[in-house]
């Protein structure tokens, strides 16, 4: 991923994973009241306009996980997305709290890091709070890193089953962590998508889980699942990486530097207002 030396940040191989008076009044006195009433209405109902016109509050992990370029660039795209969101950055010190995410409709983890267990032990405390905020009608979107974080030892066990590297499965058609280009199969249609040691994802047989593309080996590698009220929403790929992480990387997309998928994935995730 950009802003990381691919030689540093090798795929861990421990893990498994990487999912409302009474009384008789004058009738000017009534009259008043009312009149009253009335502009105490509009103004409730104005503030409410108000309120529902306001952007969406997204947050995004910005704790010790690495990747300076991932969660600025999710920022970028969330703020000029079709239904653009106000952003905001959460977990500077690594744990989330209940009163972090009160507020929000989205959540993010971005992608970066090599150390997923190193950035779970910030993590692992928040776990029960994220859960519950999901299952009240939150929503979760995870990144690559984000993805292998939505699933289980170690993660936030948010999946209908869990992750794996795609790297290094059956039929895989990247051979290792660098960051390269992938095709998917996304909903029928052959894409390309900028690609980093992301996970695919292995859904319990019979999963409430809707699969938006597959790598070419066939295996899961964007998924929407429901939790509780919520939804979670993951990537194995970067649907969000701009012009500057191919340029970076001296890369190239065939489809050209798109983002339609990126915010597919969100309004799957997230809904629209």
């Amino acid at each position: 991923m950009p802003g990381m030396d691919p030689s540093a940040d090798p795929r861990p191989t421990t893990v498994d994973r990487r999912r409302l008076l009474f009384g008789v009044l004058p009738a000017a006195a009534l009259l008043a009241t009312g009149c009253a009433q009335s502009n105490a209405k509009s103004k409730a109902k104005s503030n409410v306009n108000e309120r529902s016109d306001r952007p969406r509050l997204a947050l995004i992990y910005n704790g010790p996980q690495g990747c300076p370029a991932c969660g600025p660039t999710v920022a970028a795209l969330l703020r000029r997305a079709p239904q653009p969101y106000r952003v905001k950055y959460v977990g500077a010190k690594g744990s989330l709290t209940a009163a972090d995410l009160a507020d929000a409709q989205l959540y993010v983890q971005p992608g970066g890091g090599a150390d997923l267990e190193g950035t779970w032990r910030h993590l692992s405390g928040s776990a029960g709070v994220m859960r519950d905020w999901v299952r009240k009608g939150g929503s979760y979107l995870g990144l690559c890193f984000g993805a292998y974080l939505a699933g289980r030892n170690p993660g936030f066990d948010l999946l209908p089953g869990d992750t794996n590297g795609y790297v290094g499965s059956p039929g895989a058609t990247v051979p290792d962590d660098r960051d390269t280009v992938v095709a998917v199969n996304w909903q029928g249609k052959p894409r390309h998508m900028y690609f980093q040691d992301g996970p695919a994802f292995f859904l319990d047989a019979g999963a409430d889980a809707t699969v938006l593309a597959t790598y070419p080996n066939g295996t899961a590698a964007v998924v929407i699942a429901p939790y509780g009220k919520g939804r979670v929403g993951v990537s194995g790929p970067h649907p969000e990486a701009d012009d500057s992480w191919y340029a970076e990387k001296g890369l190239s997309n065939p489809d050209g530097v798109r983002f339609d998928l990126a915010y597919e994935l969100i309004e799957a995730t997230a809904g629209r207002r």
